[in-house]
This record gives C-alpha cells, sequence and structure tokens, in this order.
C-alpha cells in the first residue's frame, strides 16, 4: 500500500517534469525561428522539425496525464471535526498526486446511515471506532482496511463576551446564573455529545444542566450555537478551539481524559467504492509525518506508528 501512495506521489513530479521540458522546446523552436528566414539549410530545417515534433508529443503526453488525473475523484465522507484538518491535508494530497479529494463533513452516525443507504463514498473518517465497526459488520466496509489514524479532545469554549473563567473553575463554571444555554453534538449521532454527556455524569453535573442542553446535530453545529451567542458555552472539539476561524473569539479549557471515554477516531474503506485503490492510497498517506503533524496542529493525539 505505502507503494501505491508513492507511485500516486511521483506521477505529479512526473507530470511536473513534462511542462518543464515542453517549455524548454518551446524556447528553442522560438530561437530557431530567425534563422528559417530566406532559405534555411537542411540542416535547420531538420533541427526544427525534430523540436516541433518532440513538443507535440509531449503536449499528447501532458494532456494524456491531465485528463487522466481529472477524472479522479476521491469521495470522503468525514466527523465534523476534522474540518480543518483534512481540508489542509487533502490539499497537500492532490498536489502531490493531482487526485482530486472531496470532502463531506457531518455527524459520524448520520454519515454512517447516509453510507449504509447506498450513498457513494470511498473511504470513512470517523469521529469514534463504532461507526466503522459497524460498517463492517455489515459488509459495508473492509476490515482490514480498519485504521485509528488520531484521538481527539474535548473542550470547554466560551465566546469572548462571556466573563465565566474557565481556568478557575472549569465543569463548575456550567453552573454560573450567566449560562442558560450549554451546546452540544446530539449524542444519538455524534461521539463528541457522547463524550460530554460522559463527561457532565463525571463530575455529577448532567441532571443539573441538562434541561439548559442545546444539540447540533453536529459538534460543528454546536460550535456554530455558541459562537453565534445561542448559547453561552459548549462542549466542542478541541480541532474547533484551534481552527483559524475561531480564533480570537473566545477562550477554551481541556476537559480531563479520564472524564470521558476516549475519543479514539477510526477510518475505513467503504467495500462498495468506485476508486479503491485511490482510497487505500490516500488512507497510506494518512499515516505519514507530513499528515500526522498537521492533525496535532490541530490538537489531535496520534497513535504511536511508525513514520514513513
Amino acid at each position: 500500500m505505502r507503494d501505491e501512495s508513492l507511485r500516486r506521489a511521483s506521477e505529479g513530479k512526473s507530470q511536473a517534469a513534462l511542462r518543464r521540458k515542453a517549455n524548454y522546446l518551446y524556447n528553442l523552436s522560438l530561437q530557431i525561428k530567425p534563422h528559417m528566414n530566406g532559405s534555411p539549410s537542411l540542416d535547420c530545417w531538420r533541427i526544427a522539425s525534430l523540436v516541433l515534433l518532440s513538443l507535440f508529443v509531449l503536449f499528447l503526453a501532458l494532456g494524456a496525464r491531465t485528463v487522466c488525473a481529472g477524472n479522479r475523484e476521491l469521495s470522503v465522507a468525514a466527523a465534523a471535526d476534522l474540518s480543518s484538518a483534512l481540508t489542509q491535508i487533502a490539499a497537500d494530497y492532490e498536489s502531490r498526486t493531482g487526485v482530486a479529494v472531496k470532502l463531506s463533513f457531518g455527524a459520524s452516525g448520520a454519515l454512517t446511515q447516509e453510507i449504509e443507504n447506498g450513498a457513494p463514498f470511498d473511504l470513512f473518517l470517523s469521529a469514534d471506532m463504532d461507526y466503522p465497526q459497524r460498517l463492517i459488520a455489515e459488509s459495508k466496509a473492509e476490515r482490514a482496511s480498519l485504521y485509528r489514524y488520531a484521538i481527539g479532545q474535548l473542550v470547554l469554549w466560551t465566546p469572548s463576551g462571556q466573563r465565566l473563567d474557565l481556568d478557575r473553575r472549569g465543569m463548575n463554571a456550567l453552573l454560573d446564573s450567566s449560562v442558560k444555554k450549554i451546546a452540544i453534538a446530539n449524542p444519538q449521532h455524534a461521539p463528541y455529545g457522547r463524550a460530554a454527556v460522559a463527561a457532565l455524569k463525571h463530575y455529577g453535573l448532567y441532571e443539573k444542566v441538562s434541561d439548559r442542553l442545546v444539540l447540533g446535530e453536529s459538534v460543528a453545529q454546536a460550535a456554530e450555537f455558541v459562537e453565534s451567542g445561542n448559547a453561552q458555552i459548549g462542549f466542542l472539539a478541541l480541532a474547533f478551539a484551534l481552527a483559524p476561524a475561531m480564533q480570537g473569539k473566545g477562550r477554551y479549557w481541556k476537559i480531563p481524559v479520564e472524564a470521558y471515554p476516549a475519543l479514539d477516531q477510526g477510518a475505513v474503506v467503504i467495500s462498495g467504492a468506485s476508486h479503491k485503490q485511490d482510497a487505500v492510497a490516500f488512507l497510506e498517506y494518512l499515516k505519514r509525518a507530513e499528515a500526522e503533524r498537521v492533525f496535532q496542529r490541530y490538537g489531535f493525539d496520534t497513535p504511536d506508528r511508525d513514520k514513513h
């Protein structure tokens, strides 16, 4: 699988090399043209003919490669907490390989239902391991491809206008009289919602605040609720708190990891994938050090593994 990923990368480099050769030959043809005025010699004709023929062949090869790459589009269903990190990783991958990566973000449970109903995804990146394993049990995903690509972290986030002392009060900030609404992802569909409920119960706060919870269909919608002011505080993925769009808009407090089940996030190749080889290659790319660094930049822990 690693060889396949490397082969994709080499295709992007060879395409660039073809462009350089074509540009060189075109410039050479421009230098020859002035010498063709009047009565050109036979040698001059031969050189010009060879240059033009080579240029024609190179443009054909370049066009064939471009069409081939342009027809390859990988469709990826991804958990909402990956919106920043995976967008960057996919852009890097496309620039290396020429393979377009179409991303569809949402709650992991909702995406699982779409796949079960036949949605044409090639690869699924969930915010937990349970949904990929469910698809495997239903023969909707390839068992051998299951991979824990990251470990998420849960935070409390509040807008800058709120005067909640998260650093000092932590979870008890939820009991402040100014907190009327608390945003969380719907625990029926979103692993981060289930983690939020677990954290509330761990601290003995669930019964005290349950009537103030507002549910987003995904952790992304929970972030929208609190960012817009429709909730005074929210349980978000650390990845959202670190996203460029959220910088300067609020403050966050990391919830201790012992307060909720580990957010092990799993990826799996879909059994009916139209672009299965590309899905496998992209999954291999997620295991590389450059992809790992992007995940870490957005607050994900990454499993121990050999660096490619």
